[in-house]
């Protein structure tokens, strides 16, 4: 009862025609996943490329960084505009810099976001609004320290009290001599 006549001599069971037709699914799923992240890696690289062909050097002092949605920014009404719905309410990297006499309103990526220091001035590529890269002006930029473990806080501790119970008893060693 459990079996289906798909040919009249081969009698196969239920169970197996929906698992082959679930793995079917997957690969096919699969598939349409890998073109599309292709499609979408390509259109990256393409818009890399053109913000690095559109680059310019400037210098200028930052003022002010927040991470902040994207309608509160302070960017211009045309970018604003013409950002997908989807993502006016999500926060973005968000710098105040005065360049020359003006104070505008940058954007830009993660990673460079943690290294541009508050106050100071810097050297950076910038396309358009969107900062590429970042330099210091005048001094290296400082890397930012990343937020230590209890763990790893309480192992330096460890280590440093063992080496001064060690110069202490090699201390105590010399001064019997």
């Amino acid at each position: 009862m459990n079996e289906w006549m798909v040919i009249p001599v081969v009698a196969v069971k239920v169970w197996l025609i929906v698992t082959i037709v679930l793995i079917v699914a997957l690969v096919a799923g699969l598939v349409a996943l890998s073109i599309y992240g292709r499609k979408l890696q390509n259109r990256q690289e393409e818009s890399q490329r053109q913000l690095q062909a559109a680059a310019q050097n400037a210098s200028f002092l930052v003022i002010d960084k927040k991470k902040m949605k994207l309608k509160d920014s302070g960017l211009p009404q045309l970018v604003i505009d013409q950002t997908p719905k989807r993502f006016r309410g999500q926060k973005v990297p968000i710098v105040k810099a005065k360049i020359g006499n003006q104070i505008m309103s940058l954007m830009c990526d993660e990673k460079i976001f943690e290294q541009i220091p508050v106050k100071k001035s810097v050297k950076a590529r910038v396309s358009g609004i969107y900062i590429l890269e970042v330099k210091g002006l005048r001094t290296n930029l400082e890397t930012v320290s990343k937020k230590r473990s209890f763990r790893s806080k309480m192992q330096d501790k460890l280590t440093t009290m063992q080496a001064k119970a060690k110069a202490s008893v090699e201390n105590t060693e010399k001064n019997k001599k």
